[in-house]
């Protein structure tokens, strides 16, 4: 487990997973074993969202890919490549048409192994600056693969009635637990505050919408996303497909108070 110290913050992650910020001795991220998620962060790569009702497949120019909900690619480990006291990267890679094994199959899934057909290498780092914590994520692949991108960060609630502000939106807690599985949208947002014991603000850069999901009253995912799966039927998921030009950027930061 890598930790990160700047100040009064610091950072614990494990194999690449954010499981612990803390701000003066205040923790904001979920703690796996409490009620809600048995993870703590996760990214949903290449695509965002359900894919059953489409047999489990989505369309791309090398013909489709066969995919669970949110993509494989949280399905794969990260590998370490650097770290310091105030930063840390890993890497994941992936090539074209290798199986990938699906742990929910047989219980919540008709399909035992994943593929997508191109190859990609996935760079996730995290940087306490004075600011707050900076992760960055980049991705190089096959030139023209089709893509969607979410990170999906957990947050632990303390207050009993929190409030997400964006722009001049305010979401209540229960809004989002109203919508259920299918995540709270919020569109054209770059920038969303969680106003709890203590406000913290989650800015993006490269995402340019947010979904919010929780079932639970003590945790909240607020998650940055190139696209909103459930504007489409989960047959024309690839309609809200990017696609890989170069080298992709996405940024997202985690402050604390005003």
């Amino acid at each position: 487990m890598e930790k990160l110290i700047l100040g009064n913050q610091s950072v614990r992650i494990d194999a690449g997973e954010l499981v612990g910020f803390e701000v003066d001795g205040h923790e904001f991220i979920h703690q796996k074993g409490s009620p809600g998620w048995s993870s703590a962060d996760t990214e949903m790569f290449p695509i965002i969202g359900p894919v059953a009702k489409a047999n489990y497949t989505v369309k791309t120019p090398k013909g489709n890919g066969v995919l669970d909900q949110h993509g494989h690619m949280r399905l794969m480990n990260y590998g370490l490549l650097s770290s310091s006291e105030t930063q840390a990267a890993y890497r994941k890679a992936y090539t074209a048409d290798t199986p990938i094994r699906n742990r929910k199959f047989p219980e919540k899934s008709d399909v035992e192994y994943l593929t997508w057909p191109y190859t990609f290498e996935f760079e996730k780092s995290y940087t306490l600056t004075p600011r707050g914590l900076e992760i960055t994520f980049t991705i190089n692949g096959d030139q023209g693969m089709p893509f969607m991108l979410g990170y999906h960060p957990a947050f632990k609630l303390h207050a009993d009635n929190p409030i997400i502000v964006a722009g001049d939106r305010q979401i209540t807690l229960d809004e989002v637990l109203a919508v259920g599985s299918r995540a709270l949208q919020v569109a054209d947002c770059t920038s969303i505050i969680l106003k709890d014991e203590k406000k913290i603000t989650v800015s993006t850069e490269g995402f340019g919408h947010f979904m919010c999901w929780t079932e639970v009253r003590n945790m909240v995912c607020i998650e940055p996303v190139s696209f909103y799966p459930y504007a489409v039927e989960e047959k024309d998921l690839h309609k809200g497909f990017q696609q890989l030009n170069g080298e992709a950027h996405f940024k997202v930061l985690i402050s604390v108070g005003s």
